[in-house]
């Protein structure tokens, strides 16, 4: 309890030194001193993510734990750009207050604010766009980070040029276009290459996404939800087959797909009396 860092005021002061003291050159922690943006990106993507996981599964501790390690991957990565001299921690917290009083002008500025969220939505958009071209960014799909997931950069790519009319008219276009590309991508499997029917099978994911963003259902989410539910169904079969002694190597295929059944119809009816509960 000797050290320094332990009379330094709790909080994000402390946080900020504990960061100072670890990338010290002379007294630092030698991983951290030789990280650099590049390094430390995907870790920042992964806290994220697990920000996420501890919401979805909705423990609040973790929560609280997960978003401090989000929030040292800020710290982390202003650090370094305060290492080569380029900003620091307060240059970032300036930056978003800025930009957060900028984007509400009817909460901080003269603007009513007894407007739909839809209006909002629109007005917020506006503003990213001025945002834009102030950093030069003209072309319609400028600003659409690389680093996103593929389905939800689809998603926004594709949103992207619907504003300017680039778009089709309806979900029956899109499924005649899943159509065609599902078809291309059958040729592709028989005749071309691999990087032909790797180029097809991007294009078809691509269009599904597109159906998905008609339909207004978001691609990342639906996918997302759909490899839990296939988790959950799996891990029943798993189960059925240890009560039988046995695991998925000793089963075969017709045996687990009538497990995968069962455990789809024990979903459907615990569904299906969660509906009558609620509606009773």
């Amino acid at each position: 309890m000797s050290d320094p860092i332990h009379n330094v005021p709790q909080g994000i002061e402390q946080i900020l030194e504990i960061m100072r003291r670890l990338r010290d050159p002379e007294g630092g922690c030698p991983w951290d001193i030789e990280q650099d943006f590049a390094t430390i990106s995907p870790y920042t993507i992964e806290e994220a993510y697990e920000v996420d996981d501890a919401i979805a599964r909705g423990d609040m501790e973790d929560l609280k734990s997960e978003l401090g390690d989000l929030l040292f991957q800020s710290v982390f990565q202003a650090q370094i750009a305060s290492d080569k001299g380029l900003f620091d921690f307060h240059d970032v917290a300036q930056a978003i207050a800025s930009k957060m009083i900028s984007r509400h002008p009817h909460v901080f500025g003269d603007e009513s604010n007894q407007k739909s969220p839809e209006q909002q939505t629109v007005d917020w958009e506006k503003e990213k766009a001025k945002e834009r071209e102030r950093r030069g960014e003209h072309r319609v799909l400028d600003g659409v980070a690389m680093g996103l997931p593929a389905l939800m950069r689809a998603q926004k790519l594709q949103k992207r040029a619907a504003r300017v009319g680039f778009d089709w008219p309806d979900t029956t276009h899109v499924l005649d276009k899943i159509r065609e590309e599902a078809a291309e991508l059958e040729e592709a499997r028989d005749r071309l290459t691999k990087d032909e029917v790797f180029e097809e099978f991007g294009d078809l994911l691509f269009v599904v996404v597109n159906l998905g963003r008609h339909l207004g259902v978001d691609a990342e989410e639906s996918l997302r939800a759909c490899n839990a539910k296939f988790t959950r169904r799996f891990n029943a079969i798993e189960d059925d087959l240890k009560a039988k002694g046995k695991t998925p190597a000793d089963s075969d295929l017709a045996e687990m797909d009538a497990l995968w059944d069962k455990a789809k119809a024990r979903e459907k009816a615990a569904k299906k009396a969660i509906v009558t509960r609620e509606t009773s």
